[in-house]
């Protein structure tokens, strides 16, 4: 089994999903890969529901850091359960314009992915600015390169 996860976002994510379900408890990645993506772009207060949220994304959508769900039905659910988890915490944070500002994202990026369209880095970082963060342009640069790692698509022919 592996150690706790190094940061406060990451195990507080894991020790909710342990005292909700056996489910998550089984689909803990061993060891885990955490690192935060955009959770440095926004203000402090939004990290946890922040990365908790994109963590479901990565679940539905990409690769996750801290779960691996063993097949598609877990996955729905683990990604959906983590939105929920996530908003509450981001409501907690920032109240009704935070959430709306989250909704709005998860809209954005539910709709690219189904038109399999790109913009899905942007749209987190978008959502990081409205939510007040200030980043630099070297943390944009990161945030979408660790992204993009994340949420890699095989290129299709056109």
């Amino acid at each position: 089994m592996s150690s706790a996860p190094e940061s406060v976002e990451a195990a507080a994510i894991v020790s909710q999903a342990r005292g909700e379900s056996a489910l998550w408890v089984q689909a803990l990645r061993r060891p885990d890969e955490w690192e935060p993506v955009f959770s440095p772009l926004a203000p402090p207060q939004f990290g946890l529901g922040l990365e908790t949220v994109y963590e479901a994304y990565l679940v539905h959508y990409g690769r996750p850091r801290l779960f691996a769900p063993p097949d598609g039905d877990e996955a729905v659910l683990l990604g959906d359960y983590l939105y929920a988890h996530g908003l509450v915490r981001i409501a907690e944070a920032g109240g009704v314009d935070a959430v709306a500002a989250m909704a709005e994202l998860i809209s954005r990026c539910a709709a690219l992915r189904a038109d399999g369209g790109n913009g899905d880095g942007e749209a987190w970082i978008d959502t990081a600015r409205r939510l007040g963060g200030e980043p630099a342009a070297d943390q944009v640069d990161a945030a979408l390169a660790r992204h993009c790692a994340r949420v890699a698509r095989e290129v299709q022919a056109e």
